[in-house]
């Protein structure tokens, strides 16, 4: 196995940048090293020292003027939606009835799913994501074809299929023993097969009763390593539905809380209008808010208010995500450019590094993986992308303004996109040439 050694303008966060020349907080090198063998990052650092350990025989890759860094990485996405992005004129819950439930029932075909899952995973790659928390459809053969997918590239993604019992069409629904089944029957095939993680998937309380959320509990008793992903506060007209469902439930969150759904690796979507109470409980339990801004925006459902949340004395956990197909493209880029946007709105700002760090080592340590993907640090699994911050004629001409790191980071997430992901390394192999071809 020959190592490979790639050059370029390297930057990694170590942690949260408090402000934009917070320069602890990362780590940069203007002619930087990294050293791959076996999928990992052996060596980092100044590309002199790396090289020298090297040695003889290691095949050399220069991306210079290009900046390398951790690969994206989306917390909340919805695979089977792929058809239906950019679907006219709903909210929430129209828009689940009109357009999500329709195209979902089309899963059940193991071959429909399998292209789909194909096209989103060269998605994901094309806009430099190389790891993915995935919902499937409520067919087992979805999740099926959403991980022989993954598998196949070597991806570190989790994903489930979801479970919902109610308020949903016949054909796409199970119960609480096919879901609990199912689930147990996935979990055993795919999590920990390569790098696959799975999670436990009640979509949201709305679609599942209160037997099936017992069997969701019961499942994340049974296997406490796992991640959980749902749905909460994205719309006042859902909260309401779920208030009438649920009517012992203190709030929205408790639902969740009552049946044991709440912890270190819970991902809950949107999480936009919370309670004091209902945010409490999400600090005290390490579950994670999960930010989708193109969603947020485009549905109307409303703005996640990001810094009070980081900044409230008992903070939340947060993460960003695309949520596609209720968001509006691919791309953690454009997911933080409308983000940042979000907060401005708020009358506060995230600034460039802040943002690169939460695509990055902030959704990594949201996801509980951050000793595994998202840095650069040396022992960690080599997904790496190359950016290339002129990749556009307007991008280059704007560069020929720009005088400062932080400057040129806010210009790729402002005007960037798919075009400026170069080169995609997943598991230390190049990937984004294959996709492309």
């Amino acid at each position: 196995m020959t190592d490979t050694l790639l050059r370029g303008r390297t930057l990694s966060f170590v942690r949260w940048p408090e402000a934009i020349d917070d320069q602890g907080a990362w780590s940069y090198e203007e002619d930087g090293g990294l050293l791959l063998r076996g999928g990992k990052i052996v060596a980092a650092g100044a590309y002199a020292d790396v090289e020298r350990q090297a040695g003889e025989g290691v095949a050399k890759v220069d991306h210079r003027p290009h900046l390398l860094v951790p690969g994206f990485i989306d917390a909340h996405a919805h695979f089977p939606q792929m058809q239906i992005i950019a679907s006219y004129g709903a909210e929430l819950l129209e828009w689940l009835n009109t357009y999500t439930f329709p195209e979902e029932t089309r899963f059940l075909n193991a071959q429909h799913g399998r292209r789909i899952a194909r096209l989103f995973l060269d998605e994901m790659i094309r806009n430099g994501t190389t790891t993915v928390a995935a919902y499937c459809s409520v067919h087992k053969e979805s999740a099926e074809a959403f991980f022989a997918e993954s598998h196949d590239r070597n991806m570190l993604n989790i994903a489930g299929k979801v479970m919902m019992d109610r308020n949903a069409p016949g054909e796409l629904t199970d119960t609480p023993q096919s879901g609990y089944d199912d689930t147990k029957a996935l979990i055993a095939e795919w999590h920990g097969k390569g790098r696959q993680h799975y999670a436990i998937t009640p979509r949201f309380a709305i679609t599942s009763t209160p037997e099936q959320m017992e069997m969701a509990g019961a499942l994340a008793k049974e296997f406490p390593e796992l991640h959980i992903q749902t749905h909460l506060s994205e719309n006042h007209d859902e909260i309401a539905f779920t208030r009438e469902l649920y009517p012992q439930a203190e709030d929205y969150a408790g639902v969740y809380e009552h049946y044991g759904l709440l912890g270190p690796r819970t991902l809950l979507g949107h999480s936009i209008h919370l309670a004091e109470r209902e945010a409490d409980i999400i600090s005290e339990t390490g579950s994670v808010a999960v930010f989708c801004p193109t969603s947020n925006l485009f549905l109307g459902s409303g703005l996640f208010d990001y810094q009070r949340f980081r900044c409230r004395e008992k903070p939340l956990r947060i993460a960003a995500a695309t949520d596609v197909g209720g968001g509006t493209n691919y791309s953690m880029l454009r997911t933080m450019d409308e983000g940042y946007k979000v907060i401005a709105l708020q009358g506060e700002k995230l600034n460039p590094f802040q943002s690169f760090w939460q695509i990055t080592r902030g959704n990594a340590e949201a996801l509980s993986i951050a000793d595994r993907v998202g840095t650069l640090e040396a022992g960690t699994e080599a997904d790496i992308i190359v950016l290339d911050s002129r990749a556009t004629p307007v991008m280059e001409l704007r560069m020929e303004t720009v005088k400062s790191l932080a400057e040129e980071l806010f210009l790729l997430q402002t005007l960037g996109d798919d075009r400026a992901v170069r080169e995609v390394y997943v598991a230390g192999k190049p990937s984004k040439s294959i996709v492309a071809a």
